[in-house]
């Protein structure tokens, strides 16, 4: 069924069958929440839904194409965890290998005994850098590498866990770039062994060759509006992010934003930052879970790194509460799993990577589903945006008639 293109409404194709995400997509579109936006969902290797629609650019009024690019936030850090589990299939790394034994460097400060796996987990104690990183540290990796690597961890590796919202990219990229005999940064190798031949379009740095007039115009919000939305978001978690010297504060720094729709700036755009300025189709993220959810033979993914991905976390030795989101989450390999707050797919083995200000990607192994949403009016839940939920909800509980999502 294809729906008719009209700026302020919505273009695109789904299958028979899938007809009421449209409508739902639609029924988001009218409401006046969004700007512009886009869902893409394949199963079991086909796309099924290729929608998109209103705005990427909420003041010229210029429309959401089907080849327009957006910045996802934290979406992206599900597409660099999948880059380190390639580099896993290719016996590159080992999780549960010290993260020293590819990056001597990294040992200083405490850190000789942390593994792969706690890295990834976000149970390094990293999530913070001190003093914060310049644009010209993150575009030089050597400069970059050694002021991250000799950072102290804020806790005890692997008794604690909380969400490396920024530096979780610079350390997998560093991981990568030491492992790897080509040196390539996580970007580089992302868009080798995963963007080539799957023919994504997404990007970890923003190249020059990107038109201008093809990016999504984000429109964000202060830290401190976020007091205004205390019942989409923790109370601790707001209390924290407005006092700038909390652990929850300093680990929301990126170098350069003052607000969230700073992003949009071209050199924060095109530097590398793997956890925070992907930026692409979202086809693409729902097509890079769509190939996993069969198998990933495309990539290389080894059933053996798939299973690992689907276990359960493991949980840090004092709990699941977030040192910095303040409450519990559940983290593994660099994906968000499903927990009791935040259920998504059709069972415990999916994963996937929500991102700031409402989009989500993730794969569901059960029903064979890669899906992804992104948007570029950014909202103040730190998952299950209302707009990204109902969509879910439509997908899972009225089509697929899986669980509830919430």
């Amino acid at each position: 069924m294809r729906v008719k293109a009209s700026p302020g409404v919505i273009a695109g194709v789904v299958d028979e069958g899938y007809g009421k995400l449209a409508d739902e997509f639609r029924r988001n579109m009218r409401s006046g929440k969004e700007i512009g936006a886009a869902v893409a969902v394949y199963r079991d290797g086909v796309k099924v839904v290729d929608l998109w629609g209103g705005y990427r650019n909420g003041v010229t009024k210029a429309p959401w194409g089907r080849d327009t690019v957006v910045t996802m936030f934290s979406t992206t850090k599900g597409v660099s965890s999948m880059t380190a589990a390639v580099a896993a299939s290719q016996g590159l790394l080992s999780y549960d290998a010290k993260v020293a034994d590819y990056w001597p460097a990294f040992a200083q400060a405490g850190k000789d005994s942390v593994t792969v796996r706690q890295l990834l987990s976000h149970q390094a104690g990293l999530p913070v850098i001190d003093p914060p990183l310049t644009l010209a540290d993150m575009a030089d990796p050597t400069k970059l590498s050694a002021k991250i690597a000799e950072m102290a961890p804020a806790w005890v590796p692997g008794s604690r866990h909380g969400y490396h919202a920024v530096t979780l990219g610079w350390y997998t990229s560093e991981l990568i770039r030491h492992a790897d005999p080509a040196g390539r940064t996580l970007g580089q190798f992302f868009a080798d062994e995963i963007a080539k031949p799957l023919g994504l379009e997404f990007y970890i740095g923003v190249p020059d060759s990107v038109p201008r007039d093809r990016l999504a115009q984000l429109h964000g919000w202060r830290p401190a509006e976020a007091l205004l939305h205390l019942r989409a978001l923790p109370p601790r978690f707001v209390a924290a992010l407005v006092n700038p010297r909390s652990l929850t504060a300093r680990a929301a720094h990126i170098p350069g934003l003052r607000s969230l729709d700073d992003i949009n700036l071209p050199d924060l755009r095109a530097v590398e930052m793997p956890a925070v300025n992907g930026t692409g189709t979202v086809r693409s993220v729902a097509k890079l879970y769509g190939s996993v959810a069969t198998g990933g033979s495309e990539i290389g993914m080894t059933s053996s790194t798939l299973d690992a991905l689907i276990a359960d976390p493991a949980m840090p030795t004092k709990g699941f509460r977030d040192k910095v989101l303040k409450v519990d989450t559940a983290f593994s390999l660099g994906f968000v799993k499903p927990f009791p707050r935040f259920r998504f797919g059709s069972s415990d083995k999916a994963f996937g990577t929500p991102g700031a200000g409402g989009s989500f990607g993730f794969v569901d192994p059960d029903t064979g589903i890669g899906y992804a949403y992104a948007m570029n009016r950014l909202g103040f839940h730190i998952w299950s945006d209302p707009r990204e939920l109902a969509l879910r909800q439509v997908l899972f509980h009225t089509i697929l008639r899986a669980r509830p999502q919430t």
